[in-house]
């Protein structure tokens, strides 16, 4: 179907047309139009954030718990360039999001006019693709695109900068057709790799399902594809930090997270495996460490969407390009066509060998006396609250590693997290993006207090939403991951890693009409969690814990997984390979 109308109300008609049912944005001059024709309209909730990057934040919040790509609208020049960062963000951890900027008229292009930038040179390197449309009549079929882009193969920001004349100008609207695109990424794995896969399968003595965000980006079909296949071998499995909740934390396979900061069981099992299946994740470094000691005895197998990413890294023996889902589906069929076989004998002496490195209990810790251990904290937060329709958002720091070790994630889509870029002041505006996806779910942002004041404007758009978002703060005083660094490699010399001046967060809340709540006695934990709970508005929890509290296990830069150091309640030290404490 095609109709004349407005470059303003073609935007607004794509997105509605493309299913948006929310749009987080910031007006100003170069979006007046579109800002116009979205006032006319009641099928598109505006979502008005405080700050441009918090707007980006938030749709990748909507679209991570959704699986449905997020939208923002900001207008040019600084608008434009307040959105780089939580592009970065999302380009780095595969987070489908389609931004809309403003643009100067098309005449005043290269003039330097008022609030202009080369929006697309600007963000060229951090979308999986960006359009600056010129025209009008192109202007409906380039964000009917722009969808597609960012949703096929490995989702990614995508960017649509659009001239003010260009919105104003009238055109053909047409709707969406996206079997025409040229971007058809393969989706079907090559069936002579997934054979030689189902072989390794069977002969492994020694294998182990390392799983990352990809599985979650392929949607819900993929997770259960995964669980039929990890119960269906035996195998065990450990994640990547944007991997968790694809295979349920409660399993019996489960190992936990593996990296800098995972579960020892998980590091050993990754060093000592004969065969490691990579399932949606990219050989990060902070999951790979140093690359010459990486898993140095293991066949290894990739699977994923983005042939870019295979060998980029890490060789792979067996690499497979395709989605998630389709190769396991077909992984399962070949492996079942088979005799379903695996080395059962082997397989069991390598659970015998991993039960034991589970002994070491790992993330065990002593609350003792008055003040509250952010470990604690978690584990008192997951026990009240894993009962709920729960979704977890984090800001970046020991925080967020604490929360990915202490709280279990049953399901995909479930955890909101900045793995990639890291970015500090992402998951306050990525909780409100949830918030407003998931009106009657409870949802928590766990924050350290310094990544937390990096967005705190978004109160305002808390309240003035009525999302009861809760902010749970690990207040250390310090920025503690830097701290933990300072201490450990720096000679405990805490260059600039505190502040001499927070505020009080009790009072800020209430400046903002929002609920502030403040816990310092670990007696009086549970029941300001409840608290928090219950309270139908925002609330702003500070959350007094040990100010210098270090977060283990953790690889130190430069080892191999068999090297962790170990927390406080266990023999601090160096882990060898064959499980001893090297003090």
């Amino acid at each position: 179907m095609t109709r004349q109308m407005s470059g303003a109300k073609m935007v607004v008609q794509a997105l509605i047309d493309q299913g948006v049912d929310t749009v987080f944005g910031y007006p100003g001059g170069a979006v007046l139009p579109i800002y116009d024709e979205i006032f006319q309209q009641n099928s598109i909730k505006h979502v008005l954030v405080r700050h441009e990057q918090g707007a980006v934040h938030a749709a990748e919040g909507y679209a991570r718990s959704t699986g449905k790509p997020g939208v923002c609208l900001v207008t040019s020049g600084p608008g434009a360039t307040n959105a780089v960062t939580g592009l970065t963000d999302a380009l780095l951890d595969s987070i489908p999001i389609i931004v809309l900027t403003g643009q100067v008229p098309t005449f005043m292009i290269g003039s330097d006019a008022f609030q202009e930038a080369d929006t697309v040179g600007i963000t060229r390197p951090c979308t999986k693709h960006n359009w600056l449309v010129k025209e009008t009549e192109k202007l409906s079929g380039v964000i009917h695109e722009a969808f597609h882009v960012a949703i096929s193969g490995r989702p990614g920001p995508v960017l649509v900068d659009i001239p003010k004349d260009v919105q104003f100008a009238s055109g053909t609207y047409t709707a969406p057709k996206p079997s025409q695109s040229h971007y058809q990424p393969v989706v079907k794995g090559n069936m002579e790799e997934i054979t030689e896969l189902v072989a390794a399968i069977e002969a492994a003595k020694r294998p182990v399902f390392y799983t990352g965000g990809g599985v979650i980006n392929s949607g819900p079909a993929a997770s259960q594809l995964l669980r039929e296949l990890v119960e269906a071998t035996g195998f065990p499995i450990t994640s990547t930090l944007m991997g968790l909740g694809a295979y349920p934390a409660s399993g019996g396979k489960w190992l936990g997270m593996l990296g800098m900061h995972g579960l020892y069981e998980a590091n050993m099992a990754m060093h000592g495996c004969d065969l490691m299946i990579n399932i949606g994740a990219r050989f990060d470094d902070r999951i790979t460490g140093v690359l010459d000691a990486f898993s140095p005895k293991s066949i290894k197998a990739h699977i994923d969407i983005d042939p870019s990413s295979i060998n980029k890294v890490i060789k792979a023996d067996i690499p497979i390009v395709g989605d998630v889902a389709h190769v396991l589906e077909d992984i399962l069929k070949v492996w079942k066509s088979r005799g379903r076989k695996t080395n059962s004998e082997g397989v069991a002496k390598w659970w015998k060998q991993i039960n034991e490195w589970q002994k070491v209990d790992c993330l065990k810790f002593k609350q003792e006396g008055k003040v509250i251990k952010p470990q604690h904290a978690l584990q008192r937060l997951e026990a009240l609250t894993k009962d709920h329709d729960r979704y977890i958002t984090t800001e970046v720091g020991q925080h967020q590693m604490w929360a990915a070790q202490y709280l279990n994630f049953e399901d995909p889509n479930r955890w909101m997290t900045s793995g990639g870029l890291g970015t500090m002041g992402y998951g306050f505006p990525a909780s409100i993006g949830v918030q407003m996806a998931h009106p009657e779910a409870l949802v928590i942002n766990v924050a350290g207090e310094a990544s937390w004041l990096m967005n705190m404007q978004e109160l305002g758009t808390a309240m003035q939403f009525n999302l009861p978002v809760k902010q749970f703060i690990l207040n250390n005083e310090r920025l503690g991951m830097v701290r933990q660094w300072q201490e450990l490699l720096h000679g405990e010399r805490y260059s600039h890693s505190w502040s001499e001046s927070l505020p009080d967060f009790v009072k800020l809340a209430d400046a903002f009409g929002a609920k502030g709540i403040q816990c310092s006695d670990p007696d009086d934990l549970d029941d300001a969690i409840m608290e928090m709970i219950n309270y139908d508005g925002p609330v702003v929890f500070d959350c007094l814990v040990e100010k210098h509290e270090n977060c283990f296990p953790m690889i130190p830069s430069g080892k191999a997984h068999n090297e962790m150091l170990l927390g406080e309640a266990d023999t601090q030290g160096v882990i060898d390979a064959k499980g001893s404490v090297l003090v």
